[in-house]
């Protein structure tokens, strides 16, 4: 958790819903932004965001799976032809069941939904999990958006702890996108709304120990997207590697879909 992470909410009217935020994080809750704070929580009429209200080089961050991106994307964002589509094999099978192990901000999540899989997330970190269900949950006032975010569930918690709980073969696929370093031509490539999201989560230094965890729990393949010229995860070399301009994802079939 952040240091002296505040909750703000200015309106009268969400002020119960705050509270069960502020108490559910266990962070303070306040009508005002605290003198010299770094990073708060912002609860108004559009929903939940991460702000540093004292930086107005970079936006707000929230979550709203009803955007303008995720809606082009959606509409026209070419379907399973989409390299996350690709990557955890829907073109040789259809309506998949996915653990998205390292949610994040559930971008892949929301594209795979879509496409008709049934998506549960994992997200250990609590104030992004908390971003997650506000945008789950205002997800219900758009009816094309509903539809697809009800094939998306949220549980908050270690993802390598759930992956341990998971039978063998629980779910087809797990993916994983853990939180890596950025540097150099990457980091300034990256959004720099992102850029204070990745300075609050930091790196995920556990991360390889998710690779053996999630063979075990997928019945079909793991996929592990990385930076392009990355090292593989765990140093395990994977059956096969789908390569993008900035990213890569590692593909390591268990039986079956195999390209």
């Amino acid at each position: 958790m952040t240091p002296a992470l505040t909750l703000v909410c200015q309106m009268p009217q969400l002020a119960d819903h705050a509270q069960r935020i502020s108490e559910l994080l266990n962070i303070n809750m306040s009508k005002r932004i605290p003198d010299g704070a770094e990073f708060i929580l912002n609860l108004d009429a559009s929903g939940l965001s991460l702000c540093k209200p004292f930086d107005k080089s970079v936006g707000d961050l929230s979550i709203d799976f009803a955007d303008g991106a995720l809606t082009w994307r959606r509409q026209h964002g070419g379907g399973t032809g989409q390299a996350i589509a690709k990557a955890v094999g829907l073109k040789q099978k259809k309506q998949l069941t996915i653990l998205d192990a390292t949610a994040g901000t559930a971008t892949d999540a929301f594209v795979l939904a879509a496409l008709d899989c049934q998506v549960t997330m994992v997200e250990r970190h609590p104030v992004v999990a908390a971003l997650l269900a506000d945008a789950l949950e205002r997800a219900e006032l758009n009816p094309d958006v509903h539809a697809i975010t009800q094939h998306m569930t949220l549980h908050t918690g270690s993802s390598i702890e759930y992956l341990k709980q998971c039978a063998p073969n629980s779910f087809d696929v797990v993916c994983l996108d853990p939180m890596f370093p950025h540097s150099g031509k990457q980091q300034a490539q990256v959004k720099k709304s992102m850029q204070f999201f990745r300075d609050m989560v930091g790196k995920d230094e556990d991360a390889d120990d998710l690779l053996l965890p999630a063979i075990e729990a997928a019945k079909y393949r793991v996929v592990v997207k990385r930076p392009r010229k990355s090292p593989f995860l765990n140093n395990q070399k994977p059956t096969l590697s789908q390569e993008g301009k900035a990213n890569r994802f590692d593909i390591y079939v268990n039986k079956g879909m195999k390209d």
